[in-house]
């Protein structure tokens, strides 16, 4: 039974009844049972980053009528670019999707602890979420043909799949309560649902589209309330995720983006998502030492700064091409550059210093023997 002093830990973990837990620290080199070990589905932040961009660079490259349109810089460079940044964002997601299969196949129990846990359960809606993004991006298929149309429906039908559960224990599962799970990581499961929509709507596939949204709004608006009551400060996450906190303007980004394609337009709706995402991102960056912290070692968790930056660049561009002057492309410029020069650095990072991406404090470390999870500390 855990003690008093350890239930009141602001640090979310998993604790099973058989010791220990396999720990970096005791291997003195990468192995195969290390990263079988330590590998998890907070991982797909990579894929989910890299493919997000790679729908930036095919947004930016696409041809524009507003005359202060920014875009036709990036057009010389579109070509190779483009196609080495999707090579690479494919490359990554079939990557980690393999290690994470065989990773379920040998140790079952890790899965199941995953969905037990209140960050990573969230995380296993970024594989089906980056797989959609890539595939919006994708520069071999359009929206109408019947591959793309099968794609999009086998890699939805995942993210359904996971609401029902995962949205079922917020309403009905005593410890797993919006109220006691609630934490920034819990926007990547909305995020997956406005990834599905926006993909549908492109297919004209307007009802399904529709569906996506309106669970992904719903439970957006329920959990945007639930953090704001309850978040206040860094406490809620361990210090090496604090990078999540930018997924809370990842969310009505993604939003914007989602009822722009079903709507036909960048209505006053995708505005005001947009105005809110400007809001949250303002208000995260002038608060630094949130994520001192975090940022004393390089580790996976920096990949979740690249993604919600892309997403609100993604949302500024569509709100350049509809308000069409030359200050809407100046911000979609700014937050373009961010986020590119953000991505390219946590590349150099990845490679430089691939041994980081496996720490021995994280929080996400399963058991290292069969044993199911049978108690879990928030």
């Amino acid at each position: 039974m855990a003690t008093e002093e350890q239930k009141e830990k602001p640090v979310l973990e998993i604790t099973a009844s058989t010791p220990p837990i396999l720990s970096v620290s005791s291997i003195t080199k990468p192995s195969t049972i290390l990263i079988m070990s330590s590998f998890h589905a907070g991982y797909f932040r990579i894929s989910l980053s890299l493919c997000s961009q790679s729908l930036l660079w095919k947004t930016l490259s696409s041809p524009s009528t507003d005359p202060h349109a920014l875009r036709p810089l990036l057009t010389s460079l579109h070509s190779f670019t483009f196609f080495l940044l999707w090579s690479l964002s494919l490359l990554s997601l079939l990557l980690l999707s393999i290690l994470f299969l065989i990773r379920c196949l040998l140790r079952p129990h890790s899965l199941r602890a995953e969905l037990s846990h209140p960050i990573g359960m969230n995380y296993l809606f970024a594989p089906f979420a980056s797989s959609l993004l890539l595939l919006q991006s994708t520069p071999f298929l359009s929206p109408n043909s019947p591959t793309y149309r099968i794609l999009c429906s086998l890699l939805s039908l995942p993210i359904l799949f996971l609401d029902v559960k995962i949205y079922g224990r917020w309403l009905t599962h005593g410890k797993n309560f919006l109220s006691l799970a609630a934490n920034p990581t819990s926007h990547v499961s909305v995020i997956g649902n406005f990834v599905g929509a926006r993909a549908a709507a492109q297919m004209g596939w307007k009802e399904a589209a529709t569906c996506l949204f309106a669970l992904g709004i719903a439970h957006y608006l329920v959990l945007f309330v639930t953090l704001y009551q309850r978040v206040g400060g860094g406490n809620a996450l361990p210090a090496m995720l604090r990078p999540a906190f930018f997924l809370f303007f990842a969310a009505p980004s993604m939003a914007s983006l989602a009822w722009d394609s079903i709507s036909g337009y960048f209505d006053v709706s995708c505005k005001m998502l947009f105005f809110l995402s400007l809001f949250l991102f303002a208000s995260l960056v002038s608060r630094p030492t949130l994520f001192q912290k975090s940022m004393r070692k390089f580790n996976v968790a920096w990949w979740a700064y690249s993604f919600p930056l892309t997403v609100l660049a993604l949302a500024a561009t569509e709100y350049a091409q509809e308000v069409k002057s030359w200050q809407s492309n100046a911000l979609m410029l700014v937050l373009s550059v961010i986020s590119i020069g953000v991505t390219i650095v946590l590349l150099l990072f990845t490679a430089i210093r691939p041994s980081d991406l496996l720490p021995y404090d994280d929080p996400f470390l399963p058991p290292s023997t069969p044993s199911p999870p049978t108690e879990m500390h928030v």
